[in-house]
């Protein structure tokens, strides 16, 4: 027997759920989730929505976070994002977590932007020696920032399959 989120996908499926590279149970979950916080009940998340979610709100990082699903100008999100590759995929998730470094959306971390994202990743002062480090062993072009390339390149041997998730599903 299928549940209300599921038979509701069911009836809505559309092409690009199949292509998210989640499986069928995954999506049910993620949008049985979506569905219980979009308050307004108009099939959007709004930024208020996010700011909802338990674990985002205590979590240090949870503006950026939530600021990260939303374009640039957009004030709502809806289950149905689209793009060129999977929503799970490896360079979605990168994407994702540098959009988190990047503090004035020019599209590259700096030095201050690092520092600001750290203190309050770990709430302690971090010394300026390390942020410098840091950005000497990741930029590759000599600015002085870290552009997503450069980000990429620093995590090629990371597994962000499998580090890079956000535990709110119940």
């Amino acid at each position: 027997m299928r549940s209300w989120a599921s038979s509701l996908l069911w009836d809505e499926e559309h092409e690009e759920i199949k292509e998210t590279g989640f499986s069928h149970r995954q999506i049910t979950r993620l949008y049985s989730r979506f569905t219980s916080l979009d308050k307004g009940e108009n099939g959007t998340l709004s930024r208020e929505d996010f700011q909802r979610i338990p674990q985002l709100a205590i979590n240090p990082l949870g503006d950026r976070i939530s600021n990260a699903f939303f374009s640039e100008g957009e004030d709502q999100v809806n289950f149905y994002m689209n793009g060129p590759e999977p929503l799970n995929s490896r360079g979605n998730k990168m994407h994702f977590a540098f959009r988190l470094y990047v503090l004035d959306k020019d599209d590259k971390t700096s030095c201050d932007e690092l520092l600001q994202v750290l203190r309050m990743m770990v709430r302690v002062n971090i010394s300026d020696d390390i942020i410098d480090r840091t950005i000497l062993e990741a930029d590759q072009d000599g600015d002085s920032t870290i552009s997503f390339i450069e980000f990429v390149k620093v995590l090629e041997k990371v597994d962000v399959e499998q580090k890079r998730r956000i535990q709110f599903l119940h």
